[in-house]
């Protein structure tokens, strides 16, 4: 698999996840500006890496700076949108964790995708964590590569609305275009969102105990869910992480096979996902019908006990 990830408190957890697991060949890393900006996504990542025990020769890229489109989203008139009310300043919970000297791999994002895409003796499992502005450039740049991926498992969108908006989950909505071409893009792909996202969840003990072990990963991921425990929360989310558990162990994941369209003009729902769950019969007077929406793995239930337990075992393990 390779990860695509905007390195924050839950991208992280999913790092170190990826890293940590047995059953996953982690053949990659790409970084794009979401969470955080590109610089803090890379050098948050890169520590990251370092506290999962990753293999110095992991490749790691920096991609897109920005969506397709659209300037970075404002959240305020004089500040650029990104999660730092979710993730912290740095986009990692503050966490004091030292510099890397891991080295950053010279390739833009998108040529390492092909590259090791194309090398690979087998097909690949891509897994965005983030906007999804570096695998639709990849998939527009490179269309040779298509045969080469398994399936894209992505983190983002939802059924029931969203988060960043009352409509749209904050990767599509970070970067609508990009997210439109990775669902039309002919690949498998399996919508990991936010109807699943929030329910597979470590509890304050489980956190308190992994935040007190002497193996790093244990450490780091137990400081990360702590942050995430705010007011009397009990237990947080394993987020992103959810994803990669659900590359371990799909039967893990309730999927329908849905056709869902990317909203792209609406000015209250820009890049929501539009998951038509409606009977055939119900089709035969819509206007669009002459233009099918891709079909999509949509996730609408998930063993959350299975996949927190996978996740606090990986991640634990020495």
């Amino acid at each position: 698999m390779i990860l695509d990830v905007d390195t924050g408190v839950d991208d992280a957890l999913a790092l170190l996840l990826a890293v940590k697991s047995t059953a996953l060949d982690l053949r990659g890393v790409t970084c794009v500006a979401g969470n955080t900006g590109l610089e803090a996504v890379v050098r948050n990542t890169l520590r990251v890496l370092d506290a999962a025990g990753a293999p110095l020769d992991l490749p790691v890229a920096a991609g897109a700076a920005r969506p397709l489109l659209d300037p970075p989203h404002l959240a305020e008139p004089d500040a650029t949108q990104t999660a730092e009310h979710v993730h912290g300043a740095d986009g990692l919970a503050g966490v004091d964790l030292p510099d890397s000297a891991r080295p950053l791999d010279r390739r833009p994002a998108v040529e390492l995708l092909r590259d090791l895409l194309l090398g690979a003796e087998a097909p690949i499992t891509l897994v965005p964590l983030a906007p999804m502005t570096n695998i639709a450039l990849l998939l527009r740049t490179y269309p040779e590569v298509r045969p080469k991926i398994e399936r894209i498992v992505l983190m983002g969108g939802a059924v029931n609305g969203g988060n960043v908006t009352a409509a749209a989950e904050f990767n599509v909505f970070a970067d609508p275009e990009a997210a439109a071409i990775v669902f039309g893009a002919g690949v498998p792909v399996t919508m990991y969102g936010l109807d699943v996202f929030y329910s597979v969840r470590v509890s304050a003990a489980e956190a308190t105990a992994m935040a007190a072990s002497d193996v790093p990963s244990a450490r780091l991921a137990g400081q990360l869910l702590l942050f995430r425990m705010t007011g009397e929360a009990d237990s947080a989310e394993i987020g992103d992480a959810g994803a990669v558990a659900a590359v371990i162990t799909p039967d893990g994941l309730t999927t329908e096979a849905l056709p869902v369209r990317v909203e792209l003009d609406g000015r209250y729902t820009r890049g929501a996902t539009l998951v038509d769950r409606r009977a055939e019969s119900d089709k035969d007077w819509d206007p669009h019908r002459a233009y099918p929406a891709p079909v999509v793995d949509v996730a609408l239930g998930v063993d959350a006990k299975r996949y927190a337990a996978i996740f606090v075992d990986t991640v634990s393990c020495p």
